[in-house]
Parts: C-alpha cells; sequence; structure tokens
C-alpha cells in the first residue's frame, strides 16, 4: 500500500484509534517498553524505547505515535506502514521513528513535551492484531547548587534565642529538600520545625546539643545537589568546671604537696567564647584575687600556713553564666602519696623481720646489762640456781681441764660428765634446805 494513503485526517484517526485500541491486548503481538514513567531533562533528547514482537505473518506493520496532556484529546505526531515513515508536518524535525522498532527519539526535549505518550502497533496478515502502551514523560530542569541561609548568622545564646536556616536554590523544578545534620537526615521533633515544603528549618529553643555540620539536599527526579556545609554559632556555658595539676595527688577537692616542690594548676571548663578565669586564696576569712588566667602556679616553700584554700571562677562574658570550684592544699614534709606508696608496700614478712630484729636487738641489750653488773656476795642457796656453763682450758700437756673454782674439790667425781654433775648439785640443794628446816 502507497504510504500517502496513511495520510488520513486526524478525525479519522480517532476513529480508527478508538476502534482498535484495546483490540488483540490478548493477541500473540506483544509490545514492550523499558518504563511506564520515564523523567527527561529539558534541553536533552529522550530515546523512548519500544519493542514488538508476534507469532503470525505479516504483510503490513503499522506503527502510530501519540500525543496527549491531561485533560486533552490526543495529538497525532507520526506513523508508518512496512517502515515508510508519516510524520505530521508540524512536528516532522522534533520526532524520529527509529526502525525497525517501534522507538520514538524526541530532541530537543522541553517542559511542553511532558504529558503522555501512547504507541500502538497493528500487525495485518491472516487478521489483524493490534496492540498498545502507554508512557508517561516528565520534563525537568536540573537543580543548581543550593545555598544555606542562617538567622541571626552573629550567633545565638542557648536557651535565649532561636535560629532559622533556609535552603536557597536558584535553578530547578519539582525541587524536594532534605536537612542533613553530621550527614545524618533530620526529621521534626519537638526542637526542630520545618516549612511545608521543607526549605526552612526552625530550631526553638537553640540549645549546646545543636551545635553541628548542617546541610541542605536539593533533588528532583532528574538531578541532586548539596549545599556547602555550615556550622551554626551557639553560644553556651560554662560547663564542667574543674581543676587539675601536675603533681602532688588529689583526692577530691585537696591536693598534697611536699615542701619544696612547685605544682602548676590547671583551671577549664566547655564553654564558647572562652572563659575568662580568675585565682582566689582565702585566708583569715578574707578573700583575694590573686591571679588571672587559666593556670596558676604554687610555690610550697613560700606558703606560710600548712593548708591554704584556693577559689577558681570561670566567667563567660557572652551568657553572663558563671561557675566555680573550691579546692584546697595541704603543705607536707612527706607526700600522701609517697606515704600511700610505701603503706601498699609492706608486707607480712617485713613486719615478721622487724618484730625479729627489735627483739633481738633487746636481748643483745640485757645480756651486756647483765654480764656488766657488779659481783654480789653468796647469800642464799637458791641465788645459785640457774645454768652453768663449764669451759674446759688445755694445759700446756694438751689435755682439758677443769677450773677449781667452779665446782670444790670434794664434790667432783673421777670420770663423772660434768654437766650431770652440775644438775645433780641443782637437784639437792633444795632437799638439803627441807631437812634443815626439819
Amino acid at each position: 500500500m502507497h504510504p500517502t494513503k496513511w495520510a488520513f485526517t486526524h478525525e479519522m484517526f480517532l476513529v480508527l484509534f478508538s476502534f482498535h485500541f484495546y483490540a488483540g491486548i490478548c493477541s500473540a503481538l506483544r509490545l514492550t517498553v523499558p518504563s511506564h514513567t520515564i523523567h527527561g531533562i529539558e534541553g536533552q533528547p529522550l530515546h523512548l524505547t519500544v519493542d514488538y514482537n508476534f507469532n503470525t505473518t505479516a504483510s503490513e506493520i503499522q506503527i502510530i505515535w501519540l500525543f496527549e496532556k491531561p485533560q486533552s484529546i490526543p495529538k497525532y505526531l507520526l506513523g508508518s506502514v512496512n517502515q515508510s515513515v508519516v510524520p505530521d508536518l508540524e512536528y516532522k524535525h522534533k520526532f524520529t521513528l527509529i526502525p525497525p522498532n517501534a522507538s520514538l527519539m524526541i530532541n530537543p526535549l522541553h517542559v511542553t513535551d511532558e504529558g503522555n505518550y501512547i504507541v500502538k502497533v497493528n500487525v495485518h496478515g491472516n487478521g489483524t492484531i493490534s496492540a498498545n502502551q502507554k508512557i508517561q514523560v516528565t520534563v525537568d530542569v536540573p537543580v543548581a547548587k543550593p545555598v544555606v541561609q542562617i538567622e541571626p548568622s552573629s550567633g545565638v545564646v542557648e536557651y535565649v534565642g532561636n535560629m532559622t536556616l533556609t535552603c536557597t536554590v536558584g535553578k530547578g523544578t519539582r525541587i524536594g529538600y532534605q536537612w542533613m545534620k553530621n550527614g545524618k537526615p533530620m526529621h521534626a521533633s519537638s526542637s526542630y520545625t520545618f516549612s511545608p515544603n521543607n526549605d526552612t528549618l526552625l530550631i526553638v529553643p537553640v540549645m549546646k546539643e545543636d551545635i553541628g555540620n548542617y546541610s541542605c539536599f536539593a533533588t528532583n527526579p532528574v538531578s541532586a545537589m548539596e549545599s556547602e556545609i555550615i556550622a551554626p554559632t551557639i553560644f553556651y556555658g560554662p560547663y564542667g568546671l574543674t581543676v587539675n595539676s601536675d603533681k602532688g595527688l588529689k583526692v577530691g577537692e585537696v591536693f598534697t604537696v611536699d615542701i619544696g616542690e612547685a605544682i602548676l594548676f590547671d583551671c577549664s571548663a566547655d564553654s564558647n567564647p572562652p572563659n575568662t578565669y580568675s585565682w582566689i586564696r582565702r585566708a583569715d576569712n578574707t578573700t583575694h584575687v590573686i591571679k588571672y588566667g587559666p593556670h596558676l602556679e604554687v610555690l610550697s616553700e613560700k606558703v606560710a600556713q600548712t593548708t591554704v584554700d584556693y577559689m577558681c571562677c570561670a566567667y563567660n562574658n557572652v551568657t553572663g553564666k558563671r561557675d566555680e570550684t573550691h579546692f584546697t592544699v595541704i603543705i607536707t614534709s612527706v607526700g600522701l602519696e609517697r606515704l600511700a606508696q610505701k603503706g601498699k608496700s609492706l608486707s607480712s614478712l617485713a613486719v615478721i623481720t622487724g618484730i625479729s630484729l627489735f627483739l633481738i636487738l633487746s636481748m643483745s641489750l640485757l645480756f651486756l646489762w647483765k654480764r656488766y653488773q657488779p659481783h654480789k656476795g653468796h647469800e642464799n642457796a637458791t641465788d645459785d640456781f640457774g645454768i652453768y656453763e663449764f669451759v674446759a682450758f688445755p694445759d700446756p700437756t694438751g689435755v682439758p681441764t677443769v677450773p677449781s673454782q667452779s665446782v670444790s674439790g670434794s664434790d667432783f667425781v673421777q670420770g663423772q660428765d660434768l654437766h650431770s654433775t652440775v644438775y645433780e648439785v641443782i637437784q639437792h640443794i633444795p632437799e638439803q634446805q627441807e631437812d634443815h628446816q626439819e
């Protein structure tokens, strides 16, 4: 059939299309499209890919493309019979049919090209089978890089002021906004409120926890852009005021320092802007400022008292808040730290050893005292009770002898053991005393 025979009027086509629109849906003809919604970029070409296949003998294959907008009648764009294209003269430079399949090229794409594109394929053989598909096309302008603005830009005091962040995008269509804090999406809460289209974030009231890196994500179906990270200025504090030292032993709010030792104290607190610090010494129920700044050096040999009370004050001149902490310095000849370390090192063995040495020394002194006491006469036999030690001295012949003054000759028995002799003397003295009493 000659291609010119297909150059019918728009009204005729509508009648033909309405007659065959639903025909052959369950036939052997199948149309395949990648998606029923395709997003295009303004100014760029858009390719609507359509494949078809059938399992019958065909003498003619007709392809028709229509375009419709909501609440409007479909418009004929182009058609073909056996790969001979018959375009609408109004659109012949914009729409192109790409054989052998039924794909359509739109070039260039404009916002006015947004709508539904309908493709219909008729295959004529022993009979006529038909199939159609509808593709929705959206046309968008890519979003430009968003810019975030903060009010007030000079900063805000926590619990006093509010903060507003606004995301502005210079170019783009159908823009969606997503706020990010420290790389994570933000959601509405008791402190965070978003505008209806999400381009504005309101923080009420501002707190220290709101410090962070904020950014705005602007997206649409064809693009996504993130703003530069911005960190709002929030004034807070002081919080967590503490005093630390480089030396000495700290127990609670008491520092122990050895005599002659210099100790450096450091006062710190979390605050924005940084705090101003002052050091105060208390003595004789009076206080006076001795230094400004976060550091204080105390020379123990220059301190008159062994116990001195100090105070560190931190003040934030923006928030108007202040905090203070008290501590005491004790000057000692032996630091508690060393004493504690020595105490920990003592063991039961060391204690026993010390007691043993003490007893040995005491016994030695007692022995020396006894040894050098003046000799007293024999007054009572009971005074002779004791342990005697006989010392043998060798004579010139080499035979040991016993001094005569130790034992009388009458008491000496030839061949008798000297120690047993002493034992008998001690044993018989009380018996003689008892006989004498009788």
